[in-house]
């Protein structure tokens, strides 16, 4: 391992393109993080590579995708000499009602929501393992409580959540798993429903958001940065505002 792989612990942040994932990958590198930024939008990931430059790679993969993973894996075992911390960020939000019609959407969401931080978790366990590391899943509020609209997509956070507990378990005292669980956040996720009637809906409460996705990664960044014997395993965040 050369001088260089040696300094920094190094993140892999999912969903790195936009919202909570990129203000992760900003915060993180601001204090001396390198990061590897993972997600699907080539263009976005690196142009974000190119704005934080040294200790910024972009790789394009999707967390769907076992192969893309692995070689995301490979890639930065082999440039950072390994992985300290794994952000599961990655999501999306397909609200509607339960119906027929949303059933694509419904695979969707466990697919990516679910599926694909154990994936990604799966495949990076080992270099996060060596030398003690950190996991950070990114839940929601939507794993605690949920309402008409929102079945599927709150399963798939309720999921994590169970999932990130048994972890929490299995891997201490070597790897700290700290969920994360935001309320409405100004980021795009309201963007993706295909339901419109429930889209605009849904848009009308993130266009007044008071949270950022910087608030976040703030938290993210503290929780990283408490000493080794102290974990912070939950974080649940709510704008002052929001009641549910």
């Amino acid at each position: 391992m050369s001088q260089t792989q040696k300094q920094g612990r190094v993140a892999v942040i999912t969903g790195a393109s936009s919202g909570i994932g990129a203000a992760t990958a900003r915060s993180l590198h601001a204090v001396g993080y390198r990061v590897a930024l993972l997600a699907r939008r080539k263009d976005r990931v690196e142009a974000l590579a190119a704005e934080l430059g040294e200790g910024a790679i972009a790789i394009t993969a999707d967390v769907t995708d076992r192969d893309a993973l692995v070689a995301a894996a490979d890639r930065v075992k082999r440039e950072f000499g390994g992985t300290d911390v794994l952000v599961n960020n990655a999501g999306v939000m397909l609200l509607g009602p339960f119906a027929s019609e949303q059933r694509d959407d419904y695979r969707h969401m466990i697919e990516v929501n679910l599926l694909g931080a154990i994936t990604a978790t799966e495949v990076f366990l080992e270099q996060i393992k060596d030398g003690g590391g950190d996991l950070i899943n990114i839940s929601s509020v939507a794993g605690r409580v949920s309402g008409p609209g929102s079945g599927v997509y709150s399963a798939s956070k309720w999921g994590v959540n169970g999932w990130s507990e048994s972890l929490r378990q299995e891997l201490l005292p070597d790897v700290r798993v700290t969920l994360i669980e935001p309320g409405v956040v100004d980021t795009e996720l309201p963007t993706h429903i295909t339901h419109e009637q429930t889209r605009q809906g849904v848009q009308q409460a993130y266009d007044v958001a008071t949270v950022s996705a910087e608030d976040i990664a703030e938290v993210i960044t503290f929780a990283l940065q408490r000493p080794r014997h102290l974990a912070i395993n939950e974080i649940l965040l709510r704008p002052a505002d929001q009641a549910l």
